[in-house]
């Protein structure tokens, strides 16, 4: 795990990074991503966010960032524009997922998502006992979420195959722990390389 920055996953995701890319973080929040692979692989990145208080964030931890609603599309975004388009751990939070995902591979040679699995095995057991789940990936009560899509893994990589999102990579992991058995139902995150079509071996 990542000591100072405490995300294992920006480990996990530093080594789909080339050195000196141009990367876009998508709900950044206070750019700790961005800062981590600015130190790592010497990134040239910007972040994007709608809230006030992560953009203060994040200029303040150095960190280059627009201040938008993702929910109206990257239009003001050259297609082409950076590497990698990266979303950690935000893609549940947005409504319009498909579009989304699509403008991402529009203005970057590659996306990157990270999101946690509905599916994992704890959180059908909560669901059995009558209750929404609450756990390491999923931390909030349901009344003070700020997740609106609750999905599993099986549910991204139908949505991935419907339309046409080629998965270039899965890791699935659970508490920070690789998984490779039934992850949809023993990882509690998921981590997908997508691009716009598969590639060539």
């Amino acid at each position: 795990m990542t000591e100072i920055f405490g995300r294992f996953d920006f480990d996990v995701i530093a080594r789909w990074i080339v050195q000196g890319e141009r990367v876009l973080d998508l709900g950044c929040g206070d750019g700790s991503l961005l800062k981590f692979l600015k130190a790592e692989r010497g990134i040239r990145g910007y972040g994007v966010d709608n809230d006030p208080d992560n953009v203060l964030a994040a200029i303040r931890n150095g960190v280059n960032v627009l201040q938008f609603d993702l929910e109206k599309g990257l239009a003001g975004v050259d297609n082409d524009a950076f590497d990698h388009v990266i979303m950690s751990l935000s893609l549940q939070t947005v409504r319009h997922t498909v579009p989304l995902v699509q403008e991402m591979l529009r203005v970057g040679h590659e996306a990157v998502v990270s999101f946690p699995n509905f599916g994992h095995r704890s959180h059908r057991e909560a669901i059995a006992r009558g209750r929404m789940p609450v756990s390491e990936a999923l931390p909030y009560q349901w009344f003070n979420s700020p997740n609106v899509r609750f999905f599993t893994i099986a549910d991204f990589e139908a949505l991935c195959a419907e339309n046409g999102i080629a998965v270039h990579e899965g890791l699935f992991f659970d508490e920070g722990r690789a998984v490779t058995e039934d992850p949809n139902l023993n990882a509690d995150m998921a981590l997908y390389r997508l691009g716009r079509k598969a590639l060539r071996s």
